[in-house]
């Protein structure tokens, strides 16, 4: 495959537009994380408080990511995206103009969960110009627009140590308009009709165990990416005693990781399987919390949730390396409901984060926590081993790394 073949097979504008619109609605969609720390002096949170208002945003996300899935399907990606980047707009103005207790910020927070939909009509409109053997470069692009947390855990704390936190809301609407512009300039609908799923389609899958457990498997790596760079500011701020910016910085470090490492993570599935890599970076994932559980010093912690974040960010592309082997031709109604379930674990970890740390007086339980729900993962893909291979075709099973490419005897000797 040439880049110049890349090109000329879908449409580069609406690429580069569904790539801008997912960035920048991530930047929005985690900005309450680097904002933890400024919102919680300013209104005298506790520890369980901070970490359920910047959880709230990853569980908004859950709501409005069907709705946005159904405009798409339905008026189509652009329009559904220009809908999408307008109605982001309404909870930043509020926060910076009217929003005055914490209650104000929790609707707010959920509401922000709309920046975190966006994924339900970028990748669509991308994915939809480009033909099967381009889907996996177009989705890497589109999809890497998850860089835009380094947006927020980078500019937001600097910006709001020299105008104060809640300018930082009202700055935010800049970029966010002029992303209405270049989309609404430069995407563009594929040609083809969008086939609408039915209600009876997803419920057929989710009576499907596998359903549950790619959900669960997804929860633990996006949603531990997703938890940790929301709440991670607040975390370096409140053990280490580093200032807000410095808290910031750190994130950025361990987001960018996490980030870059996505793309990665599912070339390297291709080569060896998805569930072979899946092992290795959930146990890898669970030894750096682990570390992360005994709060060693900040260059430590750094490090290792650093690696960790590396880690769960190349889980993320390993996850979806083996969901066609399972659900070919039904990827993207999966690609639905198991974004949902990342989503939903991005909510609970903060949680469990700030409720443990004001339970405990300690973040060394919360951590070790979400190290042991990694090794559950890993449990769980051991014994999802001898059923796959009971189950699914040989050549999805060895794609998957469920057994060496050259053997397919061993299928033989788990079916019966």
């Amino acid at each position: 495959m040439s880049l110049r073949d890349f090109r000329k097979a879908g449409h580069a504008p609406t690429l580069l537009s569904a790539f801008l619109y997912f960035d920048i609605s991530f930047m929005v969609w985690v900005i309450l994380g680097p904002l933890g720390p400024f919102i919680g002096e300013a209104y005298h949170l506790s520890a369980a408080q901070k970490g359920f208002l910047t959880a709230l945003p990853s569980l908004g996300g859950c709501f409005f990511r069907p709705l946005l899935g159904w405009l798409t399907e339905r008026i189509g990606g652009r329009k559904t995206g220009l809908i999408g980047l307008a109605f982001t707009l309404l909870p930043l103005l509020a926060a910076w103009r009217w929003a005055s207790s914490y209650h104000d910020f929790l609707a707010l927070g959920l509401l922000l969960g709309v920046a975190g939909a966006s994924f339900a009509a970028a990748l669509p409109l991308a994915s939809a110009w480009y033909p099967p053997e381009y889907q996996g470069l177009a989705m890497g692009i589109a999809g890497a627009g998850n860089s835009g947390t380094l947006l927020a855990t980078l500019f937001a704390p600097r910006l709001a140590q020299i105008f104060g936190w809640r300018s930082v809301f009202g700055m935010a609407m800049i970029p966010v308009a002029i992303v209405w512009v270049l989309f609404f300039l430069m995407a563009r609908d594929a040609p083809q009709k969008m086939v609408r799923k039915k209600w009876a389609d997803y419920a057929a899958l989710l009576k499907q165990a596998d359903t549950a457990w790619f959900c669960f498997l997804y929860c633990l790596t996006f949603g531990g990416f997703l938890g940790l760079a929301s709440y991670l500011s607040i975390f370096f701020h409140d053990q280490y005693g580093l200032t807000k910016v410095q808290s910031g910085d750190f994130t950025t470090v361990v987001v960018f990781c996490g980030s870059f490492l996505r793309p990665v993570g599912g070339v390297l599935a291709d080569r060896i399987g998805g569930h072979r890599m899946l092992l290795g970076l959930l146990s890898g994932a669970a030894m750096f919390l682990l570390v992360v559980a005994t709060l060693p010093a900040a260059p430590v912690a750094l490090a290792c949730l650093a690696a960790g974040m590396g880690l769960l960010g190349m889980g993320n592309g390993s996850v979806f390396q083996l969901v066609p082997q399972r659900f070919a031709g039904r990827v993207g109604i999966m690609t639905g409901i198991i974004g949902a379930a990342g989503g939903l674990g991005g909510f609970l970890l903060p949680s469990l984060l700030g409720t443990v740390k004001q339970t405990t007086g300690s973040f060394t339980i919360g951590f070790a926590l979400v190290a042991f729900a990694m090794l559950a993962g890993v449990g769980a893909l051991v014994r999802l081993r001898r059923v796959w291979l009971r189950t699914w075709p040989s050549a999805a099973a060895m794609r998957a790394g469920l057994l060496p490419r050259e053997t397919k005897q061993e299928v033989g000797a788990y079916a019966g």
